[in-house]
């Protein structure tokens, strides 16, 4: 039942389709008193519309959407009713992802199994053949590729309509609650602290989140239009904000979850969607590259997916430890276009580029997945870690890490008569943060775990002495001959690094001051191949108020 902190009524706007199985909450329809225009901005002394649900999913990708529906397949086998509510912070589901992407179906399999058989399903271009090249700049090499990035049996797809047709499902057939343009702002804590920590501290447990307010000025000042976020109080809150989630890192940094694991790594994908010549379409095709245009001390790779529909996915990951800052991810990238193999794709008169994007990734591996659960919820997809880089796939995986934490999720909800061992014990307990610790246990003996063990070694032995040449040649080895099957493991840490705090990245460390290195001399943009970055961000879909708070900031840690 929604409701108002305050003594004010709610009466949410309620619309309704042909084919929606929940109701739909219009920001604007929540009344409450709006404060005058550039009154001092309080977010502690906001009166906030309340909404009780069981299970609070934070992020509508991959992760959250499996989450919510396994959630519901478990209400319909078990026969007892749960509330699962997804916060999107985009204006719609699929309207913030970003992907190559080839989907490898394990996951979707186990979680939809009939899923070929339904006529609206996004999977229509299975992928046909897997090369690698290794770009010089002049000349496209073939190379052999790691058995991890053979493609057979998976599928290129459009990510955002993958999450599209996902959200359908869950809403449609399943009935969960998903509400477009809620971000979750805050963590929702309770007000003692009645939990244990995984290591055994007294903490507050987490009791739901606090979307943003919207109908700031820049400068922190309210407007006519302003709007209080709700506080959706739960039983259980997973975070599935993808990497680097604001939610994520509250909770990682107030449980100390990476205490035990090495700390994440990050890098940057740049990606663009083209419409070819239809002479140049080779539909089903998968090309990765190595090389050109980066230089032998910058990790990264690039991509070419022959998708659906004579539109082909192009771009490049680049690690954010390289070395020199001179460097430009975006100037990269438009500088690989120029490559002979990649002009002669794109520069055609039947070529126009459709649109734009970038995110970042994680690249930590196993080593680098935190503990998983908190009191009172936990961490599932990217907001855990769980992109295989050899694959340079996490999909499967953030869509297995949901399924479990769901399956997690349900019991916390409705413990088993074994679990609560009576009705004495069942009301000692009632009240108590739900305990995910199931999950983390469940997720570390399944096949996740598995594929990232196979890989673990292979993004950090670029770290190593080794150096990226010396990496490039471990991972083939691993890769084809060794399969993981060795007696260590690489750190992302160096000695002289140990004692860093995990919590924080190490890429910048790894970044050299800008005096050992003279600035990169970028060849001029060739529109339409290559553009300024302000072209290509008209090509992202981006719409928002200028008079808004800043949402980067960076934070003062010494």
């Amino acid at each position: 039942m929604l409701r108002n902190c305050s003594k004010r009524s709610i009466l949410p706007k309620v619309t309704k389709s042909l084919k929606q199985a929940s109701p739909v909450i219009s920001r604007r329809s929540i009344q409450t008193t709006s404060p005058r225009l550039n009154e001092a901005y309080n977010p502690a002394a906001i009166e906030r519309a309340e909404d009780e649900v069981d299970v609070c999913i934070v992020g509508g990708g991959p992760a959250g959407l499996s989450a919510a529906i396994r959630l519901k397949q478990l209400e319909r086998e078990k026969g007892n009713e749960i509330r699962v509510v997804v916060l999107e912070k985009g204006s719609e589901i699929g309207s913030h992802i970003v992907s190559g992407a080839v989907i490898e179906p394990r996951a979707l399999d186990e979680l939809i199994p009939d899923w070929r058989a339904m006529d609206s399903h996004p999977l229509t271009q299975p992928a046909t053949s897997s090369r690698m090249l290794l770009l010089t700049p002049s000349h496209a090499l073939p190379i052999p590729h790691p058995p991890q990035m053979s493609n057979q049996g998976n599928y290129i797809v459009s990510l955002s309509q993958f999450t599209r047709w996902l959200s359908n499902i869950a809403e449609n057939d399943y009935g969960v609650e998903i509400y477009p343009g809620f971000a979750g702002s805050q963590l929702l804590l309770s007000e003692t602290e009645d939990s244990v920590d995984p290591w055994g501290n007294k903490k507050k447990s987490v009791r739901g989140v606090i979307t943003n307010d919207v109908g700031m000025t820049r400068n922190f000042g309210v407007k006519d239009s302003f709007e209080p976020g709700m506080a959706f109080k739960a039983k259980v809150t997973l975070l599935a904000e993808g990497a680097h989630g604001s939610l994520s890192k509250q909770a990682i940094g107030m449980y100390e979850l990476r205490k035990e694991s090495e700390p994440q790594t990050y890098g940057i994908g740049l990606k663009e969607v083209w419409r070819v010549d239809p002479e140049q379409y080779r539909p089903g095709e998968v090309i990765h590259t190595l090389g050109w245009p980066l230089d032998n001390q910058t990790y990264g790779g690039g991509w070419v997916y022959h998708m659906d529909g004579g539109l082909v996915s192009l771009g490049l990951v680049i690690g954010l430890d390289y070395k020199n800052p001179w460097l430009s991810p975006y100037r990269e990238f438009q500088r690989m276009k120029h490559h002979p193999y990649l002009r002669k794709l794109l520069q055609s008169p039947k070529a126009e580029r459709l649109s734009y994007a970038a995110r970042v990734l994680n690249e930590g591996g196993l080593q680098s997945v935190p503990k998983l659960h908190f009191p009172g919820g936990a961490l599932i997809g990217c907001s855990a870690g769980f992109v295989n880089v050899a694959k340079i796939k996490g999909t499967h995986n953030a869509m297995k890490s949901g399924m479990i934490a769901a399956e997690a999720a349900y019991e916390a909800v409705f413990p088993s008569i074994e679990a609560v061992e009576g009705a004495e014990a069942e009301q000692e307990g009632e009240g108590k943060a739900a305990d995910l610790s199931a999950y983390d246990t469940a997720l570390h003996k399944s096949w996740v775990r598995d594929d990232l063990y196979e890989v673990r070694n292979l993004r950090p032995s670029f770290n190593t002495k080794l150096g990226v040449l010396g990496g490039v040649m471990y991972s083939g080895i691993d890769s084809l001959f060794l399969k993981g099957r060795v007696p260590w493991t690489f750190k992302h840490r160096s000695k002289h690094e140990k004692n860093l705090d995990p919590h924080v990245s190490l890429d910048s460390t790894h970044t050299s001051p800008a005096s050992q290195f003279q600035p990169i001399e970028y060849p001029p943009f060739e529109a339409p191949l290559s553009t300024d970055l302000m072209t290509s961000v008209a090509l992202t879909g981006t719409n928002h108020e200028e008079d808004q708070p800043v949402h980067l900031r960076v934070v003062k840690t010494t």
